[in-house]
């Protein structure tokens, strides 16, 4: 297969990190064993869901499951020109009998997809993601009032949001980098929910124009890593909240292996490791980009019925379940997921669960499938 990315979709991801109850133990050796949970069901007006990807994700209560939005491809293939569609259904999930089961199906005024997820202890923050311009700086906030799932806007922001990431520290919310009023940036801001104020901070070393990256919290740092935009990207950095500075981190690689997380998600395990699953395969998009810049008239039209007809093996995207550990600065592998690796979906943890929802497995393709791994100490 021709290692090229087609335009469309490289906007066509978005990163869900999001943080719940935590494994409490770090540096111990995991593995995790995984189970179909089930399909989610299909959006309000459509008989069947065919999956999404960019999707608002998070957890509430410590028990609830909550995802929502995203987009595919409902009427014809990307390379048939079909139009995108986002949605306005959210779904509360709650894991019974080894399933997860929907408790409760809402539709939001607007439909979103793209935007960043934060879980906290109160509630889940949606940032960005609309899509209209009047709600793609919307902030929602989204809690259980009286067994319902209830969703408010609580704020804007001065600019509009898709494909950053963002994540919450002593009643703020830090977002980073993404498309920033439709251009790809490394600015990241600081929000203060209970003003509504925004400061500009000390942007992401490295390209000035980072997009899809992951980013969580450890021991009171933020850890950054990845992303991309005309390359994928593998550095990493950490920030100090209390200077205001970036310093390096590790790069993300196994066995001096470059491995890009551009378009995967992650959750924080406990203060001192974050999880990572999902990304681009590197060679393939940055060899995909570069390409597509100069292919024209037939070789392009050939090139698209080659790259979307291939298979998602094909494509190579990053099936390790990666860890990083602040304290020893490092990444490793505790295996691979035994699925379709995906990109843009909604990755939560739940205890010692963690759910894998959607997602895209190849340029254009979403699964409804919806997968939970167990993690059990080795």
């Amino acid at each position: 297969m021709k290692k090229f990315v087609f335009a469309a979709i490289l906007s066509a991801l978005v990163l869900g990190g999001c943080t719940s109850t935590e494994v409490k133990t770090s540096g111990i050796e995991r593995k995790i064993t995984w189970e179909h949970v089930g399909n989610l069901p299909a959006q309000k007006g459509f008989e069947k869901n065919i999956g999404t990807a960019g999707v608002l994700s998070g957890v509430l209560d410590g028990k609830y499951v909550v995802v929502g939005g995203g987009a595919n491809f409902p009427y014809d293939t990307v390379l048939n020109g079909g139009a995108k569609k986002l949605y306005s259904d959210v779904y509360l999930l709650e894991e019974k009998n080894g399933k997860l089961i929907v408790k409760e199906h809402i539709n939001l005024d607007n439909e979103i997809g793209y935007g960043a997820s934060v879980t906290t202890k109160d509630g889940i923050y949606y940032i960005g993601g609309g899509a209209t311009a009047e709600a793609d700086n919307d902030i929602l906030f989204l809690s259980m009032k009286n067994g319902k799932l209830s969703v408010e806007k609580i704020g804007d922001l001065p600019f509009t949001l898709q494909n950053g990431t963002a994540v919450e520290k002593d009643g703020k919310l830090y977002i980073i980098s993404g498309k920033q009023n439709g251009k790809a940036t490394n600015k990241m801001y600081e929000y203060n929910i209970a003003t509504g104020k925004v400061k500009e901070l000390a942007p992401v070393p490295g390209a000035a124009t980072r997009t899809q990256a992951v980013s969580q919290i450890l021991d009171g740092k933020l850890y950054v890593f990845s992303g991309g935009d005309s390359i994928a990207y593998t550095d990493g950095y950490e920030y100090n909240f209390a200077t205001n500075k970036w310093a390096p981190a590790a790069s993300v690689e196994l066995n001096g292996e470059k491995i890009s997380l551009l378009g995967a998600s992650s959750v924080k395990l406990n203060e001192k490791e974050m999880m990572v699953i999902g990304g681009f395969n590197k060679e393939v998009y940055d060899n995909a980009v570069a390409n597509l810049s100069t292919l024209k008239g037939e070789e392009l039209a050939e090139f698209k019925a080659g790259y979307f007809g291939a298979d998602p093996a094909e494509f190579n995207w990053n099936r390790e379940i990666l860890i990083y550990n602040s304290d020893s600065n490092s990444w490793k592998t505790i295996g691979q997921v035994p699925f379709d690796a995906p990109c843009g979906e909604g990755l939560v943890l739940v205890g010692n669960k963690v759910f894998s929802i959607n997602g895209e497995i190849k340029p254009g393709i979403r699964t409804d499938r919806m997968y939970g791994g167990t993690i059990i100490k080795k």
